[in-house]
């Protein structure tokens, strides 16, 4: 079960028999509750992972009834993450330790060789090109590297023949301008690229550097080497993508010098 953003992306992994759509309905939806609780109810589960661990998703335990095992936070679940520390672990080990308490004491990395290798040939790209991510939360610009910085990290790619592709959606209009106006070699694939094309390009891309953003964790995980900034607004402790991953970090974002940044991305070219 995953929310409506992910759905297309979790019925394309070899991973899940069925995939259900949590639309999140509201205390006060009262039939949309009474619908979800028949589905969960009906679902025949021996036992339900709960990994959000949010208070809506342990909701669900109250509505799915007695006499199925549940691993999360939800009091008197039967498999509970008992660690008071839980809030300050990463949200990877955060995971794993929640479920080697509930008796699956190895957790791999994800084996994503299932990802199409062609998305870079469909969107027109060639070898060698870096991806950059420039966006972030809109509620946080805090988490922002300014965009003109972007831009002379990517005309600096340029200059050395890789092509700067660049990643976001129709919110990052402006910023991806500024960078096509610093380096007009730059690609814009804003608002054209889903989660699998993203991940696919990751597989192919020579390395990557972008802020503390979603794209970034699937690129990491595609195994790019890449380079994610990040400020005060965030800890990377905490939430840092895993992988080949270089963190720069300053309290104010804007205080990160351009060569810093692009020196740690060059590090991580493959004729570097």
């Amino acid at each position: 079960m995953t929310t409506r953003p992910f759905v297309g992306l979790a019925r394309t992994c070899p991973w899940f028999d069925e995939v259900w759509v949590d639309d999140k309905p509201r205390i006060w939806q009262v039939r949309r509750l009474l619908s979800l609780r028949r589905r969960l109810r009906g679902g025949g589960f021996d036992r339900v992972y709960d990994l959000q661990t949010s208070d809506r998703s342990s909701s669900y335990f109250r509505l799915i009834g007695g006499g199925v095992e549940w691993s999360g936070i939800a009091r008197a679940c039967s498999h509970t993450h008992a660690n008071p520390n839980r809030d300050r672990m990463h949200t990877i080990e955060r995971q794993r330790e929640q479920l080697a308490m509930a008796d699956i004491p190895e957790v791999p990395p994800p084996d994503l060789s299932w990802v199409a290798a062609g998305t870079a040939a469909e969107f027109g790209l060639s070898a060698p090109f870096v991806l950059i991510c420039p966006g972030g939360a809109p509620h946080r610009p805090g988490k922002r590297w300014p965009a003109e910085r972007f831009g002379a990290v990517a005309a600096r790619l340029a200059k050395r023949g890789l092509t700067p592709v660049l990643l976001g959606t129709e919110a990052e209009a402006e910023a991806i301008a500024t960078i096509r106006a610093l380096c007009p070699e730059a690609i814009d694939l804003a608002g054209r690229t889903g989660f699998l094309d993203i991940l696919g390009l990751g597989r192919a891309a020579s390395a990557a550097i972008g802020n503390d953003t979603g794209p970034m964790h699937l690129i990491a995980a595609a195994g790019c080497a890449a380079v994610v900034l990040f400020s005060a607004e965030s800890n990377p402790d905490l939430c840092a993508p895993r992988g080949r991953v270089t963190i720069l970090r300053r309290p104010i974002l804007a205080d990160l010098g351009e060569a810093e940044a692009s020196a740690a991305l060059i590090r991580l070219l493959p004729s570097a």
